[in-house]
């Protein structure tokens, strides 16, 4: 497994030591609900903050200290800063038994932390059981909640939401309106500095990227009539572009500004013209039924034998939510493959 960057150093509150300088009842409660939330790192920023996004401004008046997440990377930003949160969506494509993922478990493990409460999304935003505990702050800055979410999520704690359009927040951009929102810009900017590093190390490493272009596909053998594309927006395709691969030229075609998707029919399939083709699989014989069907056949990359078709859903889940603390795990779990489908020099 490929080291991560070095990490913020982390001081564990213990609940020794937090009965030990309680003063009475007020701060010993005061404690307790600190510690279920912050327990790597103190805030240094001063507060109150003001975080401009997509539905306005939202004022955060103290340090939160019960936060919960919306989304399937803001609970990554949060724990990459040293908090916990308490709540966080629950990842029912490609998570892991505990419906999590295990590098926000094995950095959850790191600082000592306990494992926030995880509630689907698959019905909606799980409003209820988010007010259920309590948050002082909701962060969905890479999500797809709607102004009637964020109005809805407004009553329960302050909200701080994507700047501009749903599920397209770069992960850098998230990170720094997590670190804002929670006090640690430093710490925010110290944390993109490492995995900054990372990428460009393996950029490095592998100049051949540079070389190439791609589409990542989505594909399915439930219906062949037509493909899907993610766009630049996208995080899956934005942080492969960081690594130094280049979108091929029809994804700006299909795919609208503001946009993270379009499609294009099987009839054209012949025009999805790139070095390679990325997508996700259903079973180990997906890729040769699209291969094999008389249309998608003719995507030139598939034709051609440059194509890649991503099995294990784990694996998937990292590359679509690029965060700092999945990063490493897609170097080791994922680039491998891209880089296997790259056409022969």
């Amino acid at each position: 497994m490929t080291t991560r960057p070095t990490l913020l150093a982390a001081l564990v509150v213990a609940a020794a030591s937090l009965a030990a300088c309680s003063t009475g009842p007020a701060q010993a409660a005061s404690e307790e609900t600190r510690a279920a939330s912050s327990v790597a790192s103190e805030a240094v920023d001063p507060f109150p903050v003001t975080v401009a996004h997509a539905f306005g401004e939202t004022t955060i008046a103290a340090e939160p200290v019960r936060v919960a997440t919306v989304g399937w990377t803001d609970q990554d930003m949060a724990l990459s800063l040293g908090v916990v949160p308490v709540g966080a969506t629950a990842l029912t494509w490609g998570g892991n038994e505990e419906q999590s993922s295990d590098w926000f478990d094995a950095e959850l493990e790191r600082v000592g932390g306990e494992a926030p409460v995880r509630s689907p999304d698959t019905d909606g935003i799980p409003v209820e059981e988010i007010a259920e505990l309590r948050p002082d702050l909701i962060l969905a800055t890479n999500s797809g909640i709607t102004a009637d979410d964020y109005a809805s999520l407004s009553k329960i704690a302050p909200v701080v939401a994507y700047p501009e359009a749903p599920w397209v927040t770069p992960w850098q951009e998230s990170l720094r309106l997590v670190g804002q929102a929670l006090g640690r810009s430093d710490q925010a900017e110290e944390r993109l500095e490492e995995t900054e590093e990372l990428i460009a190390d393996t950029a490095a490493a592998h100049p051949e990227l540079a070389e190439r272009d791609f589409v990542f596909a989505y594909l399915t053998t439930t219906d062949l009539s037509s493909v899907g594309v993610y766009g630049r927006q996208d995080p899956r395709v934005a942080i492969l572009e960081e690594f130094g691969l280049k979108s091929a030229p029809i994804v700006d075609e299909v795919v609208e500004d503001g946009a993270f998707y379009g499609s294009v029919s099987a009839e054209r399939a012949a025009t999805i013209e790139s070095d390679i083709l990325l997508t996700y699989a259903e079973s180990d014989t997906d890729l040769q039924t699209f291969t094999d069907d008389p249309l998608l056949g003719q995507i030139p990359a598939l034709a051609a034998g440059n194509a890649y078709a991503e099995l294990d859903k784990h694996v998937g889940l990292s590359i679509t939510n690029p965060s700092p603390l999945s990063l490493p795990f897609i170097v080791e779990n994922f680039l491998p493959h891209v880089l296997e489908t790259l056409p022969a020099t």
